[in-house]
């Protein structure tokens, strides 16, 4: 029993973190524009940056890649194709299905939202050991893929 309590104190810990963490995310996005200034919605980067690193999805696809539903993807893709940084070509496998492409814009853009990105969090971490470093990065993965790979009873799928 004192394992199942010790358990839910430090969920709870974790969970105080974490929202820690998520607000100075949103504050340090507020201070710090947008690398590219083009208008684009923050939320469309995590779209473009999946095209540039995992290449070119169908629009459902990548919808699930993101945890997202389908009518916000396409909402964010419209914007990042009418800014030039996506486009849309025909499904080899199916010429009446199209698959959504970074462009050499969106792949520039990309570079330079991830290098000013990198640059921040080089200098919040700088004073830690670089073993220290590279736990949280293995600690971090584990725990995003655990909660891409979580659901609850119950939850329809």
């Amino acid at each position: 029993m004192a394992d199942q309590a010790q358990d839910v104190d430090v969920a709870e810990e974790l969970g105080h973190q974490l929202v820690r963490l998520l607000t100075m995310v949103g504050r340090a996005k507020a201070q710090f524009p947008q690398a590219t200034g083009d208008g684009v919605e923050r939320a469309a980067y995590a779209l473009l940056a999946h095209l540039v690193k995992e290449g070119p999805k169908r629009i459902t696809a990548l919808a699930e890649a993101v945890h997202s539903d389908t009518s916000t993807v396409s909402r964010q893709t419209s914007s990042l194709v009418a800014h030039g940084l996506v486009e849309r070509q025909a499904d080899p496998e199916d010429g009446r299905a199209c698959l959504l492409v970074a462009t050499d814009a969106g792949r520039a853009t990309f570079d330079r939202a991830r290098a000013e990105r990198t640059k921040h969090i080089a200098a919040v971490i700088a004073d830690w050991p670089a073993n220290e470093r590279r736990t949280l990065v293995a600690l971090l993965n584990r725990l995003n893929t655990d909660f891409e790979n979580y659901h609850p009873v119950g939850e329809i799928r």
